[in-house]
């Protein structure tokens, strides 16, 4: 794709002074980042009218058109501006000829998107859920191209209304092409009411996928029911020929298959479903073995990736892969070669002795509680000598926040673990619920935020403990694992299975 015709597609005017050299010149990506600009990519310069149209949630935004002149020191192509910012400014008059005029500079990345991909005309894969999306999006992916597919995936969590569009430009990025490409598998979420079905006027999926609704940004949405409510966006999305891939385990999702007519596959483990696991045995931490039943057959499978909500998501992707007719067997030697996503399960094995495993991505209660039973199953008892907990708040729950921290630490009080910390915020409320629960005081702490946490653990941590760290995004509870590896040795070769 070139300038010109990246200008037509976005429906951007273009100055009668750019020159015929840019216009012809290739485009080697597309940023939204003056500092991650990189040689030959289009940079599109938000503004804060463009933000606040597609009400993005943040308190102050910067205006990007300041940063023009970076953008182009740093090798842009060109740059996606508002005509009347460039009037503006009398520091962009001298890069007139590199400049593509829009309305909206965030709707035109996502117009420039939409048709790319409509052009394309591939299978469309649309993944969402209140967790777990970017795990079953690269095991989808991972399944899938061991099949023989070409994927275009998602990367990072580009799933919102800058993410999706950029994560769809992929295909036209870096040398790549849309023929590159005969699947797409994308994350889609959302933090605020009406963002879903605004993604989905992006992206039109061919399969639709469900994982899981839980309480997650209620203070943008107000109820679980109301988050319930905009995820089905994406299975509305669907049209007669599209499939539903559903979690029968959770009540919510099983109903939304009356919000579609076409063809739809269910997954889960408690209730009767299209792709389900039995036989299952899950006690070892990084290994969840189990039979995979699809309606294409059964196969015995191997996953190594730690708690049952990961193993939810293996269904998922088998169940994404049976769209595709993917037999059981295939998927079973694919799933026994996944590798967790960073911060989403990776277990770090120290030279020290002690181990720890890396959920700092992001929580909420149920895959805090999921984890914490998996920590607590797995290891075997002669060489784990302590479980410990570090549980940082989990954000954006809304007025009962408070509640759902102290019944949240009542079922890690019940887990079995032997020390839980909690770090900032609503985190003491852990403390209390694990309290109630019958965990003495001795066997807890409060830190007021991830530094406190680390520079304690440095001190603390010994041979034969096995700590998980987790906690939301904002709270940086990765930070206690970066001051780990930096002050102690990780050892790749250790493999103990927990």
């Amino acid at each position: 794709m070139n300038v010109e015709t990246a200008a037509r597609l976005m429906n951007a005017s273009i100055s009668e002074m750019t020159r015929e050299e840019t216009l012809r010149g290739e485009v080697a990506g597309f940023a939204v980042d003056s500092r991650a600009v990189e040689p030959g990519q289009i940079f599109f310069a938000g503004s804060e009218e463009d933000y606040r149209r597609h009400r993005f949630t943040g308190a102050k935004f910067e205006d990007s058109h300041r940063f023009i002149p970076q953008a182009f020191e740093r090798g842009a192509a060109a740059v996606v501006a508002r005509r009347e910012r460039f009037e503006m400014y009398e520091e962009l008059r001298s890069f007139a000829d590199r400049l593509l005029f829009v309305d909206d500079t965030i709707g035109a990345l996502q117009t420039l998107a939409q048709r790319v991909l409509k052009a394309w005309a591939q299978p469309i894969i649309g993944i969402t859920g209140s967790a777990g999306k970017t795990t079953t999006r690269n095991l989808t992916a991972h399944v899938l191209t061991s099949a023989g597919r070409r994927v275009l995936q998602s990367q990072k969590n580009y799933n919102n209304e800058l993410g999706l569009p950029l994560a769809i430009l992929q295909m036209e990025s870096a040398g790549n092409s849309p023929s590159d490409y005969d699947v797409a598998v994308l994350e889609m979420g959302m933090s605020t009411p009406g963002e879903m079905k605004r993604l989905c006027e992006i992206v039109q999926p061919d399969i639709a996928v469900e994982l899981l609704i839980s309480p997650v940004h209620l203070e943008f949405f107000g109820t679980v029911e109301r988050i319930a409510e905009g995820k089905a966006e994406l299975v509305k999305a669907l049209d007669e020929r599209g499939t539903a891939v559903l979690n029968a385990d959770d009540e919510r999702i099983a109903r939304m298959r009356e919000l579609h007519q076409g063809r739809t596959i269910t997954f889960g483990i408690e209730r009767e479903a299209d792709v389900t696991a039995f036989e299952i045995e899950d006690t070892q931490l990084e290994l969840v073995r189990f039979k995979l039943r699809t309606p294409l057959g059964e196969a015995r499978v191997e996953l190594p990736l730690p708690g049952r909500h990961n193993l939810m998501n293996a269904l998922a992707a088998a169940a994404i892969a049976t769209c595709f007719n993917v037999a059981p067997d295939k998927i079973a030697t694919a799933l026994a070669t996944a590798a967790p996503s960073a911060m989403r399960g990776e277990i770090l094995h120290f030279k020290n002795g002690f181990t720890v495993v890396d959920d700092s991505y992001n929580s909420n209660p149920r895959s805090l509680v999921s984890m914490v039973q998996a920590l607590a199953a797995g290891g075997r008892a002669e060489r784990v000598k302590r479980r410990i907990v570090i549980a940082g708040e989990m954000l954006e729950l809304g007025p009962e926040a408070g509640a759902m921290h102290r019944d949240t630490g009542r079922e890690i009080g019940r887990a079995g673990v032997d020390f839980l910390w909690g770090v900032r915020g609503h985190a003491h409320e852990f403390l209390q619920g694990a309290r109630e629960a019958g965990m003495s005081d001795e066997r807890m702490q409060f830190f007021e935020d991830s530094e406190a946490a680390g520079s304690a653990l440095i001190e603390w941590a010994q041979a034969g403990d096995l700590i998980l760290v987790k906690g939301s995004r904002g709270v940086k509870t990765d930070r206690v694992v970066k001051m780990l590896s930096e002050r102690f040795e990780t050892d790749d070769e250790v493999r103990n299975n927990g």
